[in-house]
């Protein structure tokens, strides 16, 4: 074939007369355009591929900005979502400051209300103390017994006295050495005019059946009664002031079942207490 080609070469060299340096030149400048030929679809193909590539990183980058593009739009609704709960939380916080500011002017209110009784309750105790000191220092002046008792029980002051020094046995009737027991009394009831008196009579459980006493309950309140006619008649103790109270047999103090115990029960406690509706003003003052 090879020969067949250069043969009609040759033919063709010696019909148009062409020199061999021509055709030297001719075969080179084929040979070079046929390795450009080569090389330009290599540089084809590559530039096609790279196309391909160019194509695909479009394509990636196109949908980095879409999701980008989304990410925006997400980060503007909760951007929009935020404002709108910093603007409920602005409200909501002025809201409970407002709250805040009303419960501590409140909770102030009840500070000075609280602090207004405590004043009072801080009072009436310096009050009790002073009259427990009063009543030990009258009823120890001249009379020195170990059945008369002067304490003080939670909000009130009172004189405990063994029915022996008030009473004969059985009896409701005030003895003339009970009397001066009495006006010991009366001299501090009388210096606290602001003050009740409650004079309650106490029994043990022996029973008592008499023409004018019924029982335990007739003797425990007419002994009562006949210290409060003591402490008014003889000793000018305001009437309005004084209570009587019979507690029968029921408030021992003692076992009933030994004469000691029954004689500690047998007694009359004045009690030393202020006046209800005082406590009850303060109470119901709005705080």
């Amino acid at each position: 074939m090879k020969k067949i080609f250069l043969l009609s070469l040759s033919a063709i060299f010696l019909t148009s007369c062409v020199s061999k340096q021509q055709f030297a030149d001719m075969e080179s400048n084929y040979n070079s355009t046929k390795r450009e030929l080569v090389s330009t679809k290599a540089s084809l193909q590559e530039c096609l591929i790279e196309k391909d590539r160019n194509l695909n990183k479009v394509s990636s980058t196109e949908a980095q900005v879409q999701s980008m593009k989304d990410q925006i739009a997400s980060l503007n609704e909760d951007k929009k979502t935020a404002l709108k709960q910093v603007e409920n939380l602005t409200v909501l916080t002025q809201s409970s400051s407002d709250n805040i500011k009303t419960v501590i002017a409140q909770l102030s209110e009840k500070d000075k209300y609280i602090n207004g009784i405590r004043t009072a309750m801080t009072q009436k105790d310096s009050i009790n103390l002073a009259i427990k000191y009063q009543l030990t220092k009258e009823l120890a002046a001249g009379i020195q017994d170990e059945d008369i008792t002067v304490d003080v029980e939670k909000t009130v002051v009172y004189i405990s006295i063994a029915d022996k020094l008030l009473f004969k046995s059985g009896s409701a009737t005030v003895s003339d050495k009970a009397k001066a027991v009495l006006g010991k009394v009366a001299t501090v009831i009388s210096s606290r005019p602001d003050m009740e008196v409650q004079v309650e009579g106490y029994t043990d459980n022996v029973s008592i059946s008499t023409a004018t006493m019924k029982d335990n309950w007739d003797l425990s309140t007419a002994r009562a009664t006949s210290v409060v006619r003591v402490l008014q008649s003889d000793f000018s103790v305001d009437p309005k002031r004084l209570i009587a109270a019979g507690r029968s047999e029921y408030v021992p103090l003692e076992s009933n079942d030994t004469p000691a115990g029954r004689a500690t029960n047998r007694r009359t406690r004045i009690v030393i207490l202020p006046r209800l509706e005082q406590f009850f003003d303060i109470l119901e003052q709005k705080p």
